[in-house]
């Protein structure tokens, strides 16, 4: 059994032990501690073995949304030294650069009121679902490689995007990718996907503003209380998850002593400055690229659906995150300045105010956060809190979490019902089969309340608005 030891309100703590090299982390209430345990001390035990990672620095830590993962828990955290330390493929995930992009339109709530089921109907036939090929654009693999070396720029430059789209962006939706590490399979795979949503707890959902907290953090977002937003939550599809099963394999092969002294093999690495830890990263951030380009298509089909059904529409990116990616940053370690890889694996960037990231618009406020619960309950935008730094390397939590499996929800829900269920309460859900309605029940996922009131307790993220569901689509 992992020992967990409450040091603070909300914090809890593996001493370091054996192999680690630092302590663990754990944030949460009693409640959602309580949760993880449930599953066994199988997300406790992944985060101890991530701090025996070489090079990492301060912590591992797991966010209030934390449970199990590929090697990583899912809410992970771990900060590496760029000289000392390595790059996991378990850190960031299948779905590379997975992420959630927030969308206001211009409009209120009683500008759509009544017309919430044409709406979601409108955009399940635009948007493709599911795990099929088909996007909302039309590319070849000319196309793709464009995109894998520039992202969003590339959206740009091809009358996809507006410049104030990728000023909105992490990162301006674009890092140094290299589409030549890209495996040739991969390639193939996002070929007429970009603009697609994907499957599993991938969705696009219209909001309803219901609560803001911090009206001037709210109005610096451009979002007030009744106002009709979208979400969308994807990544980078088959193209991303092949590129990352790609590298696994190779590490594997490339390290196996490495792979036999592991506490667990998911966790495979490479040795930063590597020939292959290279070859990965340019990789990942080509997959990274491709992930952006895929939520901006998808907001450009948003932007037809919404001028074809409403008068005097104006749908603006608010801001896009990523919460599977590792990126270089700089952060301050016992009281020094230096450049880390951030893994982040179910996790959000989350800078307060200051941080020269974060867009001019939002630089006094912090930076946006979302953060989605499930297709029955509500989300949350939030802002990067004061504490997040200190805390968690500037991140918090990517969403509610799961607290059933897949195959525990299927066993306990029937589509039917939650369909019904779901539609009386005014949220109309659309999706490609009953199978992915069942999966995401909103009684397989945690308490979204409670992982934001951690959240913006501890400081990493602060409440700025919440929103509740209107039309949802889901592969």
């Amino acid at each position: 059994m992992v020992e967990l030891t409450e040091i603070h309100e909300n914090v809890y703590e593996i001493e370091r032990t054996g192999e680690m090299r630092v302590p663990a982390r754990v944030y949460g209430s009693a409640s959602l501690i309580e949760e993880m345990l449930e599953e066994g001390d199988l997300t406790l035990t992944q985060v101890r073995n991530v701090a025996t990672l070489p090079g990492i620095q301060t912590f591992a830590l797991v966010l209030p949304d934390g449970h199990q993962g590929y090697g990583f828990p899912i809410g992970g955290v771990a900060a590496v030294d760029l000289d000392e330390g390595v790059i996991s493929p378990g850190g960031i995930g299948f779905d590379i650069n997975c992420g959630v992009r927030l969308l206001r339109t211009g409009l209120s709530y009683k500008d759509i009121a009544g017309q919430e089921s044409i709406l979601a109907d409108r955009l399940y036939q635009t948007i493709p679902t599911g795990l099929g090929k088909g996007g909302y654009l039309n590319t070849d693999i000319s196309d793709v490689r464009g995109i894998l070396e520039s992202g969003m720029e590339w959206m740009l430059a091809n009358g996809h995007a507006t410049a104030d789209d990728l000023d909105h962006c992490e990162e301006n939706g674009h890092l140094p990718g290299d589409p030549n590490a890209v495996p040739t399979e991969a390639l193939k795979r996002g070929v007429n996907q970009v603009g697609s949503l994907g499957s599993g707890n991938h969705f696009l959902e219209v909001q309803r503003v219901t609560d803001v907290y911090d009206p001037e953090t709210a109005a610096a977002f451009g979002i007030d209380a009744d106002d009709v937003v979208v979400m969308i939550h994807s990544g980078s599809r088959g193209l991303g998850h092949q590129t990352c099963s790609h590298f696994i394999r190779e590490f594997e092969r490339h390290y196996p002593d490495l792979v036999a002294s592991l506490p667990d093999k998911q966790l495979v690495y490479a040795p930063l400055g590597d020939r292959l830890a290279d070859k990965y990263w340019g990789a990942m951030n080509a997959a990274a690229n491709f992930a952006w380009a895929n939520r901006q298509a998808m907001t450009q089909a948003v932007r037809e659906v919404f001028d074809a059904l409403f008068e005097a529409t104006e749908v603006e990116l608010v801001y896009d995150v990523c919460h599977n990616i590792a990126k270089e940053e700089r952060h301050t370690v016992r009281g020094r300045e230096k450049s880390l890889l951030v893994h982040r694996k179910g996790a959000t960037r989350a800078f307060p105010a200051g941080r020269p990231e974060i867009p001019d618009a939002y630089r006094d406020v912090g930076q946006p956060v979302f953060i989605p619960g499930s297709m029955g309950s509500h989300s949350y935008v939030l802002a990067g809190g004061p504490r997040s730094l200190e805390l968690s390397f500037g991140s918090t939590a990517h969403g509610a979490g799961r607290l059933k499996s897949r195959t525990q929800a299927k066993g306990e829900y029937t589509a039917g019902e939650l369909q019904k269920a779901l539609r009386a309460r005014g949220i109309f859900v659309r999706a490609r089969s009953g199978g992915t309605l069942t999966e995401e029940a909103p009684g397989a996922y945690k308490d979204i309340d409670e992982v934001v009131r951690v959240s913006d307790a501890l400081g990493i993220g602060t409440k700025v608005a919440r929103t509740t569901p209107l039309a949802n689509i889901k592969g």
